[in-house]
């Protein structure tokens, strides 16, 4: 077995990253065949944490802006509507119960049964017409 080359051992404890800490790049020089950590620059986890916040707080106040301009619109909405009714009552009803009535066509439609054809009608005929004439013999 080769004698060990000497060199500079640390400490286990001496060696251990801190959480969230960034993993060090290696370097490898391949002129010199020596491998190193360049200096890495200082992390400090609180700046990024702070962006975070900030950007969270403005959209936050992004949403909560949306939010009160979609209920000022509801609101000028209604009021419209009741001033409407207000001012033209009759146009309003009138209004209304075309609104139901279309509703309520558009449901009564969906639930019919679909026209028979003549030949749907023929058909059925002869088929009572030779069931009666089979019961006859």
């Amino acid at each position: 077995m080769p004698p060990r080359k000497p060199g500079k051992s640390a400490t286990l404890e001496a060696t251990t990253a801190k959480i969230a800490s960034p993993v060090p790049k290696g370097v490898v020089d391949t002129a010199t065949g020596e491998v190193g950590v360049p200096v890495q620059p200082d992390y400090d986890p609180s700046e990024q944490f702070g962006a975070l916040r900030k950007q969270l707080e403005t959209l936050q106040k992004q949403v909560s802006d949306a939010a009160q301009t979609i209920k000022g619109g509801a609101r000028a909405a209604a009021r419209q509507t009741e001033a409407t009714a207000k001012l033209y009552p009759v146009s309003t009803m009138i209004a209304v119960a075309a609104a139901v009535g279309a509703i309520a066509f558009a449901i009564g439609g969906s639930r019919s049964r679909p026209p028979r054809s003549r030949y749907d009608r023929a058909l059925d005929e002869m088929r009572d017409l030779y069931g009666r004439v089979r019961d006859r013999i």
